[in-house]
């Protein structure tokens, strides 16, 4: 194992070495505190359901991803950590109007290359709205290490879907900022199970990826 800090809530964790981590973030903004989730009456899954539910669906909020230059800088900075930086090996990705997907296997600390891939994003991303100094990705990150062949498989099909569930194509494939795009015949043939979030305290889905909160 090698120590790979992110923290969930205040107590950091350390992952497996050559665990397979989906992570997700969004823009800053985009989540306002008055529409967070009731935490206390929600396990970390079913919160991670509600606000992912809420980004799929809410028309409010910086949306800068739908801008095709952004989303561009996002997907080449994706597979630069891969490519040329060699930080992780790339599985699956979606990036959404206003939040991001990613399933990679760390090469290095996770919370290392996070700092990288958000900083860099957010440099360039500021660069093409005509800004500077100004925040554009929120702080917190969401993590979940896949522990078993059939979550991995699980989670790749719940991001290339994402976009097929939030209404923006018909097929994981017609979506260009994702990975099922240059990878058509990946396994995301079948649809996943997702709840819609109801009643806190209903538990939405028990398997669902877990919240935590990175340094980058």
């Amino acid at each position: 194992m090698y120590p790979n800090p992110i923290c969930r809530r205040r107590l950091p964790h350390i992952y497996p070495e050559n665990a397979p981590i989906f992570f997700t973030w969004h823009l800053h903004g985009s989540l306002p505190h008055a529409r967070y989730s009731p935490l206390t009456k929600l396990n970390a899954g079913q919160a991670f359901v509600w606000r992912d539910r809420y980004l799929d669906t809410t028309r409010t909020g910086p949306q800068y991803l739908r801008n095709p230059e952004i989303a561009k800088v996002v997907v080449d900075s994706i597979h630069r950590g891969e490519e040329s930086l060699g930080q992780y090996q790339l599985h699956a990705y979606a990036v959404m109007p206003n939040h991001v997907h990613l399933l990679i296997t760390p090469k290095i600390a996770a919370s290392r290359l996070m700092q990288s891939l958000k900083g860099f994003t957010a440099r360039e991303a500021n660069k093409l709205l005509g800004r500077s100094g100004q925040p554009f990705w929120q702080r917190e990150s969401y993590d979940h290490w896949a522990r078993n062949p059939e979550e991995f498989s699980r989670i790749k099909r719940y991001i290339e879907w994402n976009p097929v569930n939030a209404g923006l194509c018909d097929t994981p494939e017609d979506y260009a900022w994702s990975s099922a795009a240059l990878n058509p015949r990946s396994d995301c043939a079948e649809p996943p199970s997702r709840p819609r979030p109801k009643e806190p305290g209903r538990d939405l889905t028990p398997q669902a990826p877990l919240r935590s909160e990175s340094s980058s």
